[in-house]
């Protein structure tokens, strides 16, 4: 089991790779999920560090993931993207799945966004609607948080009480009011994947009150709400799960969604930012 020691010799080794390749402090993080990646076109680049360059990062296995941290200005704040994240599916641990959320900590993020292409299952939801996300099940087969625990990061216990900012979550609101787009809420649920799921498994998830199941985004949001940083989440509904009225869904239908809603989705976030 890595110690606490050997996690912080990996950090800084990244970090320091990161800060020789460019200068540059940034206030918030943002992760874009599947489909999302053009979301960057508001930002006013400074510069990118590829994955593979980093020590000890992770490296994307996913066609629709591309695989660099981007450097910039969004709405005035200092912003770095994550384009493309990382999946328990690929073969990743929890922990490595984290390291890229302790790094931005570690450059200087305060906040993180979020955005997942995900699958409906509030049967008022339809394929292109946001829903900003208020809570979530953890459904995956383990936790970032097992193992030693640096009180230096966080409590070894996080209460999680209020994982999404609720002050967040209101400047989510008036902004999609200001645009006129209409804005779903509900609780998203992560399961490993790489299956979508059966109609029993999106019946039994809507019993337990889910709105939204995808493969990604809780085990960055515990890393993140561990490590103190204020969070803000949303999913495009790229398909709806629906146990009654299934219909095949391939990868291709999931990006071709997420990339129709995508300008929405970068006002928002972008209008979020400017008032954060």
């Amino acid at each position: 089991m890595q110690t606490v020691e050997e996690f912080h010799k990996m950090l800084n080794e990244a970090v320091t790779h990161i800060k020789s390749q460019i200068s540059f402090t940034p206030e918030i993080g943002i992760i874009l999920g599947t489909g999302l990646g053009s979301l960057v076109d508001g930002i006013e680049m400074s510069g990118t560090v590829d994955y593979d360059t980093i020590p000890h990062f992770p490296v994307s296995t996913v066609e629709s993931h591309a695989g660099q941290l981007l450097f910039g200005t969004l709405s005035g704040k200092p912003v770095v993207c994550m384009r493309g994240r990382f999946h328990y599916y690929e073969g990743y641990s929890f922990k490595q799945i984290a390291f890229p959320i302790r790094v931005l900590k570690a450059l200087g993020i305060h906040t993180l966004i979020v955005s997942n292409a995900a699958g409906g299952l509030n049967p008022n939801f339809k394929p292109g609607d946001i829903m900003l996300i208020k809570d979530h099940i953890n459904f995956f087969p383990g936790n970032p948080l097992i193992g030693p625990n640096d009180d230096n990061w966080g409590d070894r216990f996080p209460d999680m009480y209020e994982v999404y900012n609720r002050g967040y979550i209101q400047i989510a609101r008036e902004v999609a009011l200001d645009l006129k787009l209409p804005l779903q809420e509900g609780v998203y649920v992560g399961l490993t994947g790489p299956c979508l799921e059966t109609a029993a498994e999106y019946r039994m998830l809507r019993g337990f009150g889910a709105d939204a199941v995808g493969m990604s985004t809780v085990p960055e949001v515990i890393t993140a709400h561990h490590q103190h940083n204020k969070i803000l989440a949303f999913s495009i509904i790229t398909d709806m799960g629906l146990a009654d009225n299934m219909h095949p869904c391939s990868l291709d239908d999931v990006i071709g969604a997420a990339s129709r809603t995508e300008p929405k989705l970068r006002d928002l976030i972008a209008g979020c930012v400017a008032r954060m």
